[in-house]
C-alpha cells in the first residue's frame, strides 16, 4: 500500500513542479508539518501546499511525524526555534498539539491548521473540508444503495473509521449518523483503524464479516482502507458486489476501486482547494492582516470563511463519486492537477 501511495506520489509531483512557475525572491519559509506520508492524501497535500504557496512567494519544508505524536511535538519546538515565516500543522493528535500551536503563537509565528482542525485554542487560518458535511453526503449515498437493495432503507453497516485523534473520521462519524438515525431500521457498526493503518481496518473487516455475515455495506473513511477492506472480503471468498462499499477521501485507489465494481461511492475530500485555499490567505496570516469572513471561490469551488472562537474557517465541500462521474478530471484522485494558479486575497 505504502509503495502504490508513494508511486502515485511521484507521478503527481511531476506533474505540479511541469505547472508551477518559478519565483525570484521568496517571501520566507513554511513549515508544513504533517502527520503521515502513508496515505496518497497526504502525500498530495505535500506538493500541493508547496506548489500554491510557490505560486503566492513562499518556500515550504515538510516535516513527516509518521504518525506519531510526540515526533510531532518535537518537530513544533524544533520549527519554532528556526522562526519561519508561519507554520502549516495538520495534527496527529488534535487535543495533544494544542500547547505547540500556542507556543508557536506566543513566539510570533502563525499557525495555520490544514485538514484537521484544532478547536481548542486559536490559530491563525484553518483550511479544511466540510467533513461534517462528507458525513451527510455518504448517509444520502448509504440511503440510496440500501433502498435499492431491500426497498427501504433497512440494513446492516459496518463503518469503519480512522484514528479517533483525528477531527476528520469523527466529524464524518459525527455528519454521517445524524442522518442516519432518522431509519431505526438500519444498524451501523463502528469500529477505528487505529493510526489511520490499513491492516487495522483489514483485521476489523476479516472479524465482522464473521460475527456480523449479514452486513450489507461497509463504509470506511478513507480509500486505502478501503483497499485492506477489499483484501479481507476477497480472503472470504467475496465478489464485487457482494457486500456494497463506500469511502471517504478521493484517492486514487478508491477510483480505482469504483472502477473495478468493489466500490459503490467515494466521497472526496476537495485536496487541491484546502491547499489552494491556505495559499490565498497565506499573505494575510503572515503579515497578521485581517481575515474577513465571507464566501470564496476557490478553484472553482464555492467555500465559506467564518470566524469561529478559535478563528478564520475556511471550509470547503466534498462531492459523491460513482462509476458515472469517476473520470471527471475535477477530481483529484485522477491525477490532474489545476492549471489554474492561485493569487493573493487583497
Amino acid at each position: 500500500m505504502k509503495r502504490m501511495a508513494l508511486s502515485a506520489f511521484g507521478v503527481l509531483a511531476l506533474a505540479l513542479a511541469m505547472l508551477t512557475p518559478a519565483f525570484a525572491q521568496s517571501k520566507g519559509t513554511v513549515y508544513y508539518l504533517v502527520p503521515t506520508l502513508l496515505d496518497e492524501f497526504q502525500t498530495g497535500s505535500v506538493t500541493a501546499l508547496e506548489m500554491f504557496l510557490k505560486q503566492v512567494g513562499y518556500e515550504m519544508k515538510t516535516l513527516n511525524a509518521d504518525n506519531k505524536t510526540d515526533a510531532q511535538q518535537s518537530q513544533m519546538n524544533d520549527v519554532i526555534a528556526l522562526k519561519p515565516a508561519a507554520i502549516i500543522l495538520a495534527a496527529v493528535d488534535f487535543n495533544a498539539l494544542k500547547p505547540s500551536v500556542e507556543a508557536a503563537r506566543a513566539a510570533g509565528i502563525p499557525v495555520v491548521q490544514f485538514d484537521r482542525q484544532i478547536t481548542a485554542t486559536p490559530s491563525d487560518f484553518t483550511s479544511v473540508a466540510g467533513t461534517v458535511e462528507i458525513g451527510h453526503v455518504a448517509a444520502e449515498q448509504a440511503e440510496k444503495l440500501l433502498k435499492a437493495k431491500h426497498g427501504s432503507v433497512k440494513g446492516k453497516i459496518l463503518q469503519v473509521l480512522g484514528d479517533p485523534g483525528d477531527p476528520y473520521t469523527l466529524d464524518i462519524q459525527k455528519g454521517f449518523e445524524e442522518k442516519m438515525k432518522t431509519f431505526p431500521e438500519v444498524t451501523i457498526i463502528s469500529h477505528p483503524a487505529m493510526q489511520w493503518e490499513a491492516s487495522n481496518a483489514g483485521t476489523i473487516v476479516a472479524d465482522n464479516i464473521v460475527s456480523n455475515p449479514d452486513i450489507d455495506l461497509i463504509f470506511s473513511h478513507a480509500a486505502h482502507l478501503s483497499v485492506a477492506a477489499v483484501a479481507s472480503l476477497e480472503a472470504a471468498g467475496k465478489k464485487p458486489g457482494d457486500v456494497m462499499m463506500m469511502s471517504s477521501n478521493g484517492a486514487p485507489v478508491g477510483l480505482d476501486l469504483i472502477r473495478k465494481g468493489w466500490l459503490n461511492v467515494e466521497v472526496e475530500q476537495p485536496l487541491y482547494a484546502q491547499a489552494a485555499a491556505v495559499a490565498m490567505f497565506m499573505d494575510k496570516v503572515v503579515n497578521k492582516q485581517e481575515i474577513k469572513a465571507g464566501n470564496y471561490e476557490v478553484l472553482g469551488l464555492p467555500a465559506v470563511l467564518t470566524i469561529e472562537a478559535w478563528g478564520p474557517n475556511m471550509k470547503i465541500p466534498g462531492a459523491a463519486i460513482t462509476k458515472e462521474n469517476v473520470d471527471n478530471p475535477a477530481f483529484w484522485g485522477n491525477m490532474k492537477p489545476p492549471t489554474e494558479t492561485v493569487k493573493s486575497i487583497e
